[in-house]
């Protein structure tokens, strides 16, 4: 990254799903120097049971806010409703600005693989918004210059640690948040609409527990920690050098790089070739 300041910019679809499964590792970046930016999609339209839309998107554009203050993270607003999370022209020409203008070198983003298309959406806009920070002749909304910063992509796991079909989902990178679980929880719980609402949806009247198992539940995958966030790298082509991992360089002995994952990405041996 050569120069260039530390910044990290956390990218996800509904208001509190970085607190979910980010909000420790945005803590610790914070505490080690970067700059951190926070920034959800969607508006949160749909998170209530009994409130019209207007007013469930001014309450959680408001916990919003107070999540990333929580967390220590500029707030970039949200764009579209819930379940209006679209790859499309328009809204990756919006985030594509606020990509460029953050210019980080850190990007978290959702899983490529979730039970939601919400967060799946999101995830692709970030990192295709990432992919054109350079790109002199795409134009951004507002229009902002391309940068050519480079960049690192991770992705969270995603939320019940399963993909779509029920498959667990391993971390290459486990990042150690016993330290910060008493702030993450107080980030989330910044979220006091969504108690309510997951009650109804999904089951989940405890709100809070429910990350707090998640994260305890990585921390197990880890081997090695008590509670963790886990994430896997994107792949350098078009973003960064190949060695490159400044979320490692940045948290030291607070990362835990899986290399049975990493050897598991080679996939079996090549068979050999007669002669």
């Amino acid at each position: 990254m050569g120069e260039h300041r530390t910044v990290a910019l956390a990218i996800a679809a509904h208001p509190d799903d970085i607190e979910f499964m980010m909000g420790g590792t945005m803590m610790l970046l914070k505490e080690s120097g970067c700059e951190t930016h926070y920034m959800t999609i969607a508006n949160g339209s749909c998170g209530s049971a009994t409130l019209p839309r207007g007013k469930i998107v001014r309450i959680r554009a408001r916990e919003a806010r107070q999540g990333a203050e929580a967390l220590g993270a500029v707030y970039h607003p949200s764009y579209v409703d819930d379940i209006e999370i679209r790859y499309d022209r328009e809204l990756l020409a919006r985030v594509a600005a606020v990509v460029r203008d953050v210019d980080p070198g850190v990007l978290l983003v959702p899983s490529l693989e979730d039970y939601m298309e919400d967060h799946v959406n999101a995830c692709r806009l970030a990192v295709s918004a990432a992919f054109c920070r350079g790109m002199r002749n795409f134009p951004t909304c507002p229009p902002v210059e391309p940068v050519d910063t480079e960049l690192t992509a991770y992705h969270a796991l995603p939320y019940g640690l399963r993909d779509a079909l029920g498959r667990r989902v391993f971390a290459g990178h486990y990042v150690d948040v016993s330290t910060v679980m008493e702030r993450k929880r107080a980030a989330l719980a910044m979220h006091r609409s969504q108690k309510e609402w997951l009650g109804y949806s999904q089951g989940l009247d405890a709100y809070v527990s429910r990350m707090e198992e998640m994260t305890c539940e990585v921390g197990r995958m880890s081997g090695r920690f008590e509670a963790a966030e886990g994430w896997r790298r994107h792949n350098h082509l078009g973003f960064c050098a190949p060695g490159s991992d400044p979320l490692a360089d940045a948290l030291g002995e607070k990362v835990f790089v899986d290399e049975d994952y990493a050897r598991d990405l080679e996939g079996p041996p090549w068979p050999h070739q007669s002669s």
